[in-house]
């Protein structure tokens, strides 16, 4: 029989090891795994290098890396659809009393008898969603709020109407305006890929915890606007067990619920009082969207005047986060240019096309249904 020991070392670290009881020969019966991760993230991890990273076609989400055998295994600052190192840390029993382990960065537990035998004859440590592709960005964009006049965040989807015909369907991004001075010249603006949002030790987003910072990634930007969009009950629930904040995705992003697995840790057993979508989005929002009201704009275009122009068209969409005081606009995104010079960048009341007014629930349809997640 193959068991896994846990073994304290010198430096605090805990190794694992796979045991054969029935092997004659000690070096041929143990085998060095690899060494379980710190449940908690460290304390000095800000600062350090690190990698945001996530996965489409998740239900749940833990987006930072930390470990540094994953960190140093990574193939460059930047990756889509890679295969991206295990990171085990101790989660407790299984129902038959034996342990088992939580993989943080493919969202699985582990500690099986099949997991462990494949361990021990490989001598790698994998969990079950092992070759499940990750993407991932090093030491991601970040953004102070504190040292900016305006910070807005959106999702980024593919517009609805292009000149160039049925727009390609694409992964969601996340879209970033920054101004230094209250409507006055944007110092950013442009998509990335993650964000990490620093808003200070004066904000108390998260009480259990001394986070200052919110890591957020496309998938996690596109199931908040769309929650918000639809109306969906949104909260936020932390981890009793590594103070983690939860986030769900996929169908948990669209479904309120009571019972929370927790992505950090894998425990089981977070429960809220009341059905709701977790999301560490939610308290950002709450605290620092100074102005969450809209206004619907009443600015009209007609394309249809411009036969030779090329442009794109999308919803306006709800922000994840805008700190401006100035009321969201709600209404119909335009980009319209004519012989390569941009003339139309705004959000209108009104645009026809094609003869016929568009509608602004069908143009976010579209978008929605043309963003893969």
């Amino acid at each position: 029989m193959i068991i896994v020991e846990r073994i304290l070392e010198p430096d605090g670290s805990v190794a694992l090891w796979s045991v054969d009881s029935t092997a004659q020969d000690a070096s041929t019966g143990r085998r060095l795994l690899g060494h379980e991760q710190p449940v908690r993230a460290p304390a000095s991890r800000l600062g350090a290098p690190h990698a945001i990273c996530w996965s489409h076609g998740r239900t749940l989400g833990n987006v930072e890396i930390f470990n540094p055998d994953v960190l140093a295994a990574l193939s460059g600052k930047r990756g889509e659809d890679e295969i991206i190192g295990c990171d085990l840390v101790e989660a407790g029993k299984m129902r038959n009393g034996a342990r088992r382990w939580w993989c943080r960065t493919h969202q699985a537990h582990w500690g099986t008898r099949a997991d462990v035998m494949a361990a021990h004859t490989t001598g790698n440590l994998r969990c079950s969603n092992h070759d499940h592709p990750m993407s991932y960005v090093m030491n991601p964009k970040e953004v102070r709020l504190d040292r900016h006049a305006e910070v807005g965040i959106w999702c980024s989807m593919p517009p609805a109407i292009t000149s160039a015909g049925a727009p390609r369907r694409r992964r969601p991004k996340i879209h970033l305006h920054v101004r230094d001075e209250v409507a006055g010249k944007k110092v950013f603006d442009g998509d990335v890929a993650a964000l990490k949002v620093l808003y200070g030790a004066s904000g108390d987003l998260f009480a259990a915890t001394d986070l200052t910072t919110v890591d957020i990634t496309a998938p996690a930007a596109f199931e908040f606007v769309t929650a918000l969009e639809a109306g969906r009950r949104m909260g936020h629930v932390a981890c009793g067990n590594c103070g983690a904040s939860h986030l769900d995705l996929g169908e948990f992003g669209q479904i309120a619920h009571v019972k929370h697995l927790c992505g950090s840790c894998g425990r089981d057993g977070i429960r809220t009082a009341d059905p709701m979508i977790s999301t560490p989005l939610k308290p950002l929002y709450d605290q620092f969207s100074c102005e969450p009201a809209f206004v619907n704009v009443e600015r009209t275009l007609n394309i249809d005047h411009y036969p030779d122009a090329q442009f794109a068209i999308w919803a306006s969409t709800p922000a994840v986060l805008w700190t401006s005081r100035r009321p969201q606009e709600r209404g119909i995104h335009v980009h319209l240019s004519i012989n390569g010079k941009r003339e139309f960048d705004d959000t209108y009341g009104s645009v026809v096309y094609r003869g016929k007014e568009l509608r602004r629930e069908d143009l976010l349809a579209t978008m929605v249904s043309a963003t893969l997640v």
